[in-house]
């Protein structure tokens, strides 16, 4: 399926992360918006699992374009969500053939592509995966990035919880950072406790009238050293709980609960 460079102006120029790369931040949310329809229009020929890619669409293009793949790893969770993923990395023609005979893998496949860094088959098995990839990263002496993208439906096992506190607990610390994309679904509406608890968490009145008050009274954070001692209270507090948020001592996790738009206040790490 060749793709039209007159409806996608900017997708129709990428090929690999080095093409995203080339373009100005400023270009990205646009580019994002034409991976979402090419991906509805591509994929809607064949079929396959769509929520999932749409869901992380703004991340896929983020990682990309921050991280220099695939000397850094990605590791996507169980890989319903890598369609966006395949796209910008090679297989954007070839797209529309996913489920189909020797067409382009529903999963992410090593053989298929050096941007699928592990074969995915069950859920949940993403930050032990990139953990040992940072490990052997950090052994060999290579300053490689291991990022591994879990969504909070895959959080409720139990393995997730081992390669954390496995990875919390080295010493020194493996370059590992894990996001957590919390959209409160799974296969369908995701349930148990975890999800009530993030639910809770992230929807409270009273804790977002809180953030939102202080940030009215303290300002600009950056110039403000009473404003960063409050910010690094509140981290620590996210780090004491059972939320898996960004902490040095709970491995390196971070929440992706929206992607809507690109960040302009993201930098490379």
């Amino acid at each position: 399926m060749m793709i039209d460079s007159t409806r996608y102006p900017r997708l129709s120029r990428i090929q690999t992360p080095d093409d995203l790369r080339t373009f100005d931040e400023a270009d990205l949310t646009a580019i994002a918006e034409e991976l979402r329809a090419y991906l509805i229009e591509s994929v809607g020929k064949s079929g396959g699992h769509f929520a999932a890619g749409l869901g992380v669409i703004e991340l896929t293009v983020a990682l990309h374009y921050l991280y220099q793949t695939p000397v850094d790893q990605l590791v996507w969770d169980v890989g319903h969500q890598t369609y966006p993923h395949k796209i910008l990395t090679g297989r954007r023609d070839q797209i529309h053939t996913v489920k189909q005979k020797d067409g382009v893998a529903p999963f992410p496949k090593r053989e298929e592509s050096v941007y699928d860094t592990f074969g995915v088959g069950h859920s949940s098995t993403s930050i032990s995966a990139a953990l040992g990839m940072a490990i052997a990263a950090q052994r060999s002496g290579d300053e490689r990035k291991v990022v591994a993208v879990i969504g909070d439906g895959a959080m409720t096992a139990g393995m997730v919880y081992e390669a954390l506190n496995h990875a919390g607990g080295m010493d020194p610390e493996p370059n590992l950072l894990v996001i957590l994309n919390d959209n409160r679904m799974s296969i369908s509406e995701a349930v148990g406790g975890l999800t009530k608890m993030l639910g809770r968490a992230s929807g409270s009145r009273t804790l977002n009238a809180i953030r939102e008050g202080g940030k009215k009274i303290l300002g600009d954070k950056k110039n403000n050293p009473t404003a960063r001692f409050v910010r690094r209270w509140k981290n620590t507090g996210r780090a004491c709980s059972c939320r898996p948020r960004c902490s040095r001592k709970w491995a390196s996790t971070t929440p992706a609960r929206s992607t809507a738009t690109i960040c302009p206040a993201w930098s490379a790490p």
